[in-house]
């Protein structure tokens, strides 16, 4: 089990992926199409997500196993 700080609100898509347990690919493609809000921070736009949207995503049960939903 992976244990983040919660002391920040802010997740990296490489920490969504370990938390959800799904590929980064998976997080940026969800991120993509609207399934996980994200921002886009810095010269080479990185995504940065907060608990809250990753928490809505867990209460949706829209994470099949890394399967977008159909």
């Amino acid at each position: 089990m992976v244990v983040h700080d919660r002391t920040s609100n802010i997740l990296t898509a490489s920490e969504v992926a370990r938390l959800l347990h799904v590929h980064i690919n998976t997080v940026r493609r969800w991120s993509d199409s609207g399934i996980i809000g994200s921002h886009r921070i810095g010269t080479r736009g990185d995504r940065v997500f907060s608990w809250q949207d990753v928490e809505r995503l867990l209460e949706e049960g829209k994470t099949d196993g890394g399967k977008s939903p159909t």
